[in-house]
């Protein structure tokens, strides 16, 4: 199977796979990692709107190393899962201080980066490098775990670890570094395209004939995961704080841990009574003014977003922030909901 696999798939996806996407057909490790993280539990069609817009402004390693957090954030915002952007400065300034601008030429190397997992070190290392690795991302599991017909509950860590024993098997041990960027890519490829969560396009996979889940039947049976995410539901009381004379929102950071952290947003408050009473440190506060619920879901929670509107004369909070008067200004930062909600706002009231 080995052989038979991997030839498939690399023979495939030349002839069948992406080709156009913007990320492709480079060798250079800063932006296959951008793409990578980017791509981590997010649709292509979004990311490609991100993409250049990043590397406009952040052109290689040390670009971004050297950017003020806000800024990285500023970009990414919009994008969600914020820690990503976090951990992408993060890995950036490390590459530049530990590795001198270098990115590592080994997934085991790679995988010593902060933010960087596994399956993404491997395709790094695959796609630059041409090391002989398999990834094993999401999409990648149902494609194996389905070929295999692999029945160990991948939510225990010593199952996950024997699949990716097997993934490695698959790979010849003379794989060329042009096979590997076409097998690497493949597997990405069928896993979005062809071997979907749900209808797989069974008659269209290069791996039909080996597939055992095929051979069953039973390709909505894998891959097994019996631990499923308890989603819960959270009220957020959000003090708006608008100043009388010109309309501007003051904006403070977020906590460095936990949702949203390092973005620009309104103050939380945890009860609708604390919402209710004016903000500390301001004169002249008018409210409260009670605005639509927002609603926003996150993966592991739904949010209920309360805006509570005050008008002040003069406002002297304790900690860091910035006014915001325009739409222009919101080159921050921000939680997409809250950034739709400002801009709809702010344009209304523009003259």
């Amino acid at each position: 199977m080995v052989s038979r696999f991997f030839e498939a798939v690399v023979r495939w996806q030349r002839q069948h796979g992406r080709h156009d996407l913007p990320w492709q057909g480079s060798t250079d490790p800063y932006r296959v990692w951008l793409s990578e993280i980017m791509l981590q539990q997010t649709q292509v069609s979004t990311v490609l709107g991100y993409y250049d817009r990043f590397l406009r402004r952040f052109p290689d390693v040390q670009a971004l190393a050297s950017a003020p957090l806000q800024d990285v954030l500023a970009l990414w915002s919009g994008l969600g899962y914020y820690s990503r952007a976090r951990h992408l400065h993060r890995c950036a300034q490390t590459v530049v201080q530990r590795w001198g601008g270098q990115f590592p030429q080994c997934a085991k190397d790679l995988q010593s980066l902060p933010g960087i997992g596994s399956s993404t070190a491997a395709a790094i290392a695959a796609f630059c490098y041409g090391e002989r690795v398999s990834i094993l991302d999401g999409n990648v599991q149902r494609v194996l775990t389905r070929l295999l017909a692999f029945e160990g509950d991948l939510a225990q860590s010593a199952n996950a670890k024997v699949l990716w024993q097997q993934a490695q098997a698959l790979v010849p041990a003379d794989a060329t570094h042009l096979q590997m960027r076409a097998y690497t890519q493949g597997l990405m490829d069928l896993g979005a395209l062809v071997c979907k969560r749900s209808r797989p396009a069974c008659g269209r996979c290069p791996a039909q004939s080996s597939c055992m889940a095929h051979a069953r039947q039973q390709e909505g049976d894998f891959p097994v995961k019996t631990r499923q995410l308890r989603r819960r539901t959270e009220r957020w009381w959000l003090q708006v704080v608008r100043r009388a004379a010109d309309g501007a929102y003051w904006l403070q950071p977020r906590p460095a841990q936990g949702i949203w952290a390092g973005l620009h947003a309104f103050a939380v408050l945890d009860e609708g009574e604390a919402a209710a009473q004016p903000p500390a440190g301001a004169s002249g506060a008018e409210g409260p003014l009670w605005h639509d619920p927002i609603r926003h879901s996150l993966t592991h929670r739904d949010l209920v977003l309360q805006p509570v509107e005050w008008r002040v004369a003069a406002y002297a909070p304790e900690g860091p922030g910035c006014w915001v008067r325009s739409v222009a200004e919101l080159d921050l930062g921000l939680p997409a909901p809250l950034r739709a909600w400002l801009m709809q706002r702010l344009a209304s009231a523009a003259p």
